[in-house]
């Protein structure tokens, strides 16, 4: 279903080809991210993938936009905690043109002293803004719980502080140790030929030398209590985001998590809506999600509840997962949420755009591309049992983490240390 090859210097490129479709969806991946920072130069991963869009030694920022967005296109970028992409949805004949910009993007950045400042300004907007918006950095909180003294814990666009202390020579280091082609996936999707992508994007890259592999700090869990964090704020409404650690990108325990998190908290279907939603009229959001890194992972219940209402929701929510550790989850539930993960794989995947997101987070991540039905296949065998064993394996109250932002009272702040004692 996937093609790859692997270029001499070890650059990879992957292609889905739906011959069906108008649109072409090209994707460059640096496996670089918030993971690989130290606390010094946090942020810098986003912070270069803001100056890469600032102009290249022959383009300027202007004309970055205008090639792509004058033949209608469009182009973007995101930086996450293991890698980072820069990405560009176009009609397919403009394939060439597509690759050519983002290779000019990738390989010769202008780095200019100017588009430096102007953007570290930019970013100290952007921190700013993250931190007016409680239902984000309540989130950032969380991390913090979770991984204490690590990468992971840190924000993904770093702190004022360090972003300020970032100079141009550790942008250029940090390029040079990372932007290596052993490091970067190239990610297509749309009614394209594989070996035509392979030629259009060799010719960019083919004489670039491979690199040392760079390596991450691992995580050492090491949590045996629940942490909590409470940031006091005049808001309308209680923040919250409690998380435990779970399991990695290659767990094989990773698809129950996903029927897990289905069950508990991913549409209004869910448990967790159910009661605190609907039967108990709590809150106006309440949701699960789930990341997955090399080497851990996390299982977060996301809230927005009524300011004087958190001590119950977290009783409701503690309940729930008391019951999911306890209880068979009934035959005609499971298939509810084996339907809905199977919908929304296959109805992602009609998409160029989130078809080349799909193959080129599971390369640069997992080394190999899982075709979605084999996938499928393994969501279809799990059992009640597997549901129970993990929940009793990931919902432990040493291992819970519970952040809010809201004007919380100190009475509230006790109630709710001693709920999450009791899961």
């Amino acid at each position: 279903m996937y093609k790859i090859t692997v270029l001499d210097n070890g650059l990879r490129i992957v292609t889905a080809h739906m011959p069906n479709m108008q649109s072409l969806s090209l994707g460059f991946w640096v496996k670089t991210g918030g993971r690989y920072e130290s606390e010094k130069i946090s942020g810098i991963s986003h912070f270069l993938e803001h100056l890469l869009f600032e102009g290249t030694k022959s383009r300027s920022c202007k004309q970055i936009k205008q090639e792509i967005e004058g033949v209608g296109g469009s182009l973007n970028g995101f930086t996450g905690e293991e890698f980072t992409c820069y990405l560009v949805k176009v009609l397919t004949k403009h394939m060439d043109l597509s690759v050519d910009v983002l290779s000019d993007m990738i390989l010769s950045p202008a780095l200019t002293d100017a588009s430096i400042e102007k953007e570290r300004s930019i970013i100290m907007e952007e921190i700013k803004m993250y931190m007016d918006l409680p239902g984000h950095f309540v989130v950032e909180l969380l991390n913090e719980l979770l991984w204490p003294n690590h990468p992971l814990g840190m924000f993904l666009t770093g702190t004022q502080k360090t972003v300020n202390s970032i100079t141009r020579k550790d942008m250029v280091d940090y390029k040079n140790k990372f932007y290596t082609p052993n490091n970067i996936v190239i990610a297509a999707a749309g009614p394209i030929d594989h070996q035509r992508v392979v030629d259009s994007c060799r010719k960019y890259f083919v004489k670039l030398p491979k690199q040392p592999t760079v390596s991450f700090k691992e995580v050492v869990q090491t949590q045996k209590s629940p942490r909590l964090n409470f940031s006091h704020k005049d808001t309308e409404q209680m923040h919250m985001a409690m998380g435990v650690p779970a399991v990695s990108v290659d767990d094989p325990d990773r698809f129950i998590v996903s029927l897990l998190h289905v069950i508990l908290g991913a549409n209004m279907s869910s448990r967790l809506f159910e009661e605190i939603r609907e039967k108990r009229g709590l809150a106006y959001e309440i949701t699960t999600s789930i990341k997955r890194y090399k080497d851990t992972g996390s299982f977060v219940i996301i809230g927005g509840i009524k300011n004087d209402k958190l001590s119950q929701a977290v009783e409701v929510i503690i309940k729930e997962l008391k019951k999911i550790k306890k209880e068979s989850v009934g035959k005609a539930e499971l298939q509810r949420a084996k339907e809905f993960y199977t919908g929304q794989t296959l109805m992602a995947l009609e998409d160029t755009s989130d078809h080349m997101l799909y193959i080129g987070e599971q390369l640069v991540l997992r080394d190999k591309v899982a075709n979605p039905a084999e996938i499928l296949k393994k969501i279809e065998k799990i059992t009640a049992g597997d549901i129970n064993r993990i929940a009793n394996k990931i919902f432990l109250s040493e291992k819970l983490n519970l952040a809010a932002i809201g004007p919380i009272k100190e009475k509230e702040k006790t109630d709710i240390k001693n709920i999450l004692e009791i899961l």
